[in-house]
């Protein structure tokens, strides 16, 4: 019994590790812009696809590259989640601060095209995509050079989308048609892929009959560096001052000289890349399919709310409580413990399972805030009152 115990907060704070490097960086978002950001799993997915391919792209090398490929994947999947996230700010978000609700239908839409993008990128897309880009952004910025840009801005923009996607359109056909099957294969697919672990991550650390297995160790680890980070960037760094600066009184801050549009696409990319970072650990732990963010998202936003918008030690504790509640609820070990008490065993029986389990964490979640409706640490000063 001792054993299961064991295993259940070890694998539960594994799992809460995961729900807090994905929760940090939507606290942040959250925290500052008041952004509800429903592709936030998506761009987990994204992160544990580029971990995918990095490692692809190890096995090329042999050995004994494949062995630090995961160091390597974690950057690039930093990178390609900010990236993404910053994109999604300049694109979306920032024409919709303020309103929520027109937030979180926005953002929900960017998670349906990612999910359906993962599903059909082929080499056919990818090429698309790129003279797309260098049409319509380079003729954008050609155009913006004309002292007369404000004046036929809205003209510019139509013409140079409707030209750029025409001949983007043309430039995938053509070579839809010449080269057939192996442009337009899909890489992915619908079907999920599959994330190996270096050799040294595999096995476990022998504690008497049970092992702590390396994988989640390094999920732990990873996590306190990237709380770590956070903590540094937000507290020892100009950017950061700023950052907290906005979040306090976005309107002072503004009269003080800070950009604080450039403060929105940092924070945003900043916490997309945490997002980047978390399926790069979530790769780790199973296989990797376009649905992969949405076994995440609502469990990501619960952390939030329990903790405290914006508070970093309410996330930790939050993310915590919630990935070993989550856990030991789902496996049935509580079941086993009241084997004795008949009526609370059968209860948390039919609890024991990954759907119903969540059922109960939510409804504690419920529970909970009936007592405690800013979370478990409110924020304090003038942002209460905004």
């Amino acid at each position: 019994m001792f054993t299961a115990i064991l295993d259940g907060i070890f694998n539960g704070l594994s799992v809460g590790s995961v729900l807090l490097l994905a929760a940090l960086g939507l606290a942040i978002v959250f925290g500052l812009m008041g952004v509800i950001n429903m592709a936030h799993g998506e761009l987990m997915m994204l992160g544990a696809y580029t971990t995918f391919l990095v490692q692809n792209a190890f096995k090329l090398l042999g050995e004994p590259w494949t062995n630090f490929y995961i160091f390597f994947a974690v950057i690039m999947a930093f990178i390609v989640a900010a990236l993404m996230g910053l994109v999604l700010e300049r694109g979306v978000i920032r024409y919709l601060y303020g309103r929520p609700l027109e937030t979180l239908l926005a953002t929900w839409g960017v998670s349906l095209i990612l999910q359906q993008f993962v599903r059909s990128v082929n080499w056919v897309m990818i090429a698309g995509l790129i003279v797309f880009c260098l049409l319509y952004f380079g003729g954008l910025w050609a155009v913006k050079k004309r002292p007369d840009f404000e004046r036929i801005r809205h003209w510019a923009i139509t013409v140079l989308l409707t030209l750029s996607a025409a001949i983007a359109w043309a430039v995938g056909s053509v070579l839809s048609q010449t080269y057939k099957l192996a442009v337009t294969k899909p890489w992915f697919g619908a079907q999920n892929v599959d994330v190996t672990a270096p050799k040294w991550l595999l096995g476990g650390l022998p504690i008497g009959n049970y092992q702590l297995p390396y994988t989640r160790m390094f999920i732990m680890v990873l996590t306190v560096l990237c709380v770590l980070a956070i903590y540094w960037f937000l507290n020892k760094t100009p950017w950061g001052l700023r950052i907290r600066s906005v979040t306090q009184n976005r309107n002072m801050s503004a009269c003080l000289g800070i950009p604080t549009q450039k403060v929105d696409a940092l924070t945003f990319a900043l916490g997309s890349g945490l997002a980047g970072i978390a399926g790069c650990a979530v790769s780790l732990l199973g296989s990797v399919g376009p649905n992969t963010g949405q076994n995440y998202i609502v469990n990501t936003f619960m952390v939030v709310v329990v903790g405290g918008v914006g508070k970093l030690v309410g996330t930790i504790v939050g993310a915590m409580a919630i990935g070993i509640t989550d856990y030991i609820i789902g496996t049935g070990i509580l079941a086993n413990l009241f084997t004795s008490i008949q009526p609370l065993a059968d209860f948390f029986t039919f609890f024991a399972t990954t759907s119903m389990a969540k059922v109960m964490v939510f409804l504690l979640i419920v529970i909970f805030l009936q007592f405690r409706p800013a979370g478990l640490f409110p924020q304090k000063g003038r942002t209460v009152d905004a």
